[in-house]
């Protein structure tokens, strides 16, 4: 083929947190790296996680440790983990993020010079640290100029179309220039997916325009299992008002600073629904509550500190018990700490910044005065690529995931804060063991013909013209199915009949079409964008039918209890012919050791 071909021993797909750490490890190991990202460098949607990376670094609190950040972790993944992933990610999380420290991170400190740590949903002791509300910006920062340092080529604006292999084994790839829309070929002995998450599949979603599950799509086409896709979670405070910016984030952080939930009679009404498992670790009362925010050691978190899964459904239920707010959400309120601590505003301010201008600018209000209205908004997922808890490798020999792509660590629900911490621990297993692959193997053949055949299905649009489907309206379409039949609370016929859209909407994705040049084509692009949102919508639906059970960010209406059958196997999709083909796969018996390490910490 004609089209411009680069070589490299480690490729990298996707330019956040996850990738920007392999690429970093795998450039240090002295081979060759390429790095492609679908936006600007420094533009992933790492840049709007803001609450904070988690790890167990005893800052604040003496007390913490890896095992309680193990113990944490798996009682919110409901223990249908990877617990070899909560494992390595609970020891290593602390040295990551003093690496990136060492690398020019500026965090918050304490008053004796520490980086400081916050309190965050799930976690027992304040462990997240940040920068003011703008962590993922930070660490975005950090890595990315310590990626460019090491001399990684950097591929801007390039968007992947499929994956090639060689006998089995991941070869290489074919992605085109955004601008131009000129194909690119990409020929490398390892590659390593980090392209985040699926949020564009809803219809309300805190993701940005990159998270159509392009990671996810191209290794289950490449023969990848997936597992955990039933697993999607709705962040409990997203914004709801006004409609140009329903579904933005509201962070956590606001929760952890001593923010409350409200619904519209004024009651504080997370402390009406208290999960058993939790009850011994949250706040008898408001007191209690404040005094945990606050650092001390003597208080139980406030219930707005449980898990996301479990705080989205006490919304959703106030909502449709017709106890919301004018909008659709309810009241969170941060303001009221004016009764507890002179110089509130300022505090706020201080503590919030980048909320304090959100909702300046975007809902023009005063979350120093006012309260904000939040709802529930599709966050992140926790199924992804099947990959080795040690390696990250996936099924397919050489191809590699890390971050929100990948799956196994997070299991039925993720802690907040997690995943930052997640990319960097796991993007640097990720660089460090395909560096090692690609050491130890030469370089594959790519296929010219599986090339052509590639692009000859990305231009097929062009051939249909304006009298093709219109690509916006199938996307808008599924976003729209996928909020309403597969969303925060599910049932069986509904999902089926997700299923039956889905037909459709894979037909109608078949018939798209598009005019004019493939220079600067967002509409072409959307098109490129819909098989991956149908892949990821299909794996979502079928994996959640065949999970009857609720358990973390999955519950279904028509069996609201775990059932012990779940509780030992992930469930798992991989392509079959032209169809996806579901099953359960166990769950490797957890070892004595860990078990113990997790009854410890039960009381």
């Amino acid at each position: 083929m004609s089209h411009p071909t680069h070589s490299y021993d480690v490729l990298i797909v996707g330019a956040g947190g996850a990738g920007l750490r392999a690429a970093i490890e795998a450039a240090a190991s002295g081979v060759s790296v390429g790095l492609i990202c679908k936006s600007l460098l420094g533009k992933a949607h790492t840049v709007m996680a803001e609450g904070g990376m988690a790890a167990a670094m005893a800052h604040n609190d003496d007390r913490d440790s890896w095992r309680v950040h193990f113990a944490d972790t798996m009682r919110g993944g409901q223990y249908v983990n990877n617990w070899r992933m909560a494992e390595i990610h609970a020891k290593e999380a602390p040295d990551r993020v003093r690496e990136l420290e060492a690398w020019g991170a500026v965090f918050d400190r304490t008053k004796d010079g520490r980086i400081n740590q916050r309190n965050f949903g799930g976690h027992r002791y304040p462990r997240l640290a940040h920068v003011g509300d703008r962590t993922g910006l930070e660490l975005i920062r950090a890595l990315q100029d310590h990626t460019i340092y090491l001399g990684v080529t950097v591929h801007m604006e390039h968007t992947v179309i499929d994956l090639v292999l060689d006998q089995g084994r991941a070869a290489g790839l074919l992605a085109y220039d955004r601008h131009r829309g000129t194909f690119q070929v990409f020929k490398a002995k390892a590659i390593i997916l980090a392209t985040g998450g699926v949020g564009r599949a809803f219809q309300v979603t805190s993701n940005s325009w990159e998270g159509t599950g392009d990671g996810h799509g191209l290794a289950y086409r490449a023969g990848a299992e997936l597992i955990d896709m039933e697993f999607v979670q709705f962040h409990p405070t997203g914004m709801v008002w006004p409609p140009s910016v329903k579904g933005i984030l509201v962070t956590e952080g606001v929760r952890g600073e001593g923010g409350i939930l409200k619904n519209n009679q004024g009651r504080r009404f997370m402390f009406d629904d208290i999960p058993d498992n939790y009850k011994p670790q949250t706040a008898s009362d408001p007191e209690e509550g404040w005094r945990y925010t606050q650092g001390d050691k003597s208080a139980r978190r406030p219930p707005e500190l449980l898990t996301r899964d479990h705080v989205a459904r006490c919304i959703n239920r106030e909502v449709k018990a017709g106890r919301g707010s004018p909008h659709g959400g309810v009241y969170l309120d941060i303001a009221w700490i004016k009764e507890k601590l002179s110089g509130a505003e300022e505090h706020i301010k201080r503590k919030l910044p980048s909320m304090y201008h959100q909702f300046k600018q975007l809902a023009d209000l005063d979350i120093t005065k006012e309260a904000m209205e939040v709802g529930p908004t599709t966050h992140y997922i926790m199924g992804g690529i099947r990959v080795d808890g040690d390696s990250q490798m996936s099924t397919i020999p050489g191809l590699f995931a890390a971050g929100e792509c990948a799956s196994g660590i997070n299991g039925a629900n993720r802690l907040g804060g997690n995943s930052l911490s997640d990319l960097i621990v796991f993007g640097k297993r990720a660089g460090e063991y395909a560096s090692a692959w690609a050491k130890e193997h030469p370089q594959p053949h790519v296929d010219e013909a599986a090339l052509a055949q590639i692009e000859k299905t990305a231009l097929a649009p062009f051939e249909r013209g304006s009298s093709g489907e219109n690509p916006y309206k199938v996307q808008e379409d599924l976003q729209v199915s996928m909020q309403a039949l597969v969303g925060i609370v599910r049932t069986e016929s509904e999902m089926k009949e997700a299923l039956q859209r889905l037909v459709g909407f894979n037909d109608r994705a078949a018939r798209v079409g598009v005019s004019g040049s493939r220079e600067y084509h967002a509409g072409w692009h959307t098109s490129l964008d819909l098989r991956n949102l149908l892949t990821v919508s299909e794996a979502i639906a079928l994996s959640a039918i065949e999970r009857k059970e609720s358990r973390g960010g999955h519950f279904r209406e028509d069996y609201p209890d775990k059932v012990t059958e779940f509780s030992t196997i992930n469930v798992m999709v991989k392509q079959s012919g032209d169809s996806m083909r579901v099953s359960r796969v166990p769950i490797p018996p957890i070892p004595d050791e860990l078990k113990q390490v997790i009854e410890e910490q039960k009381s």
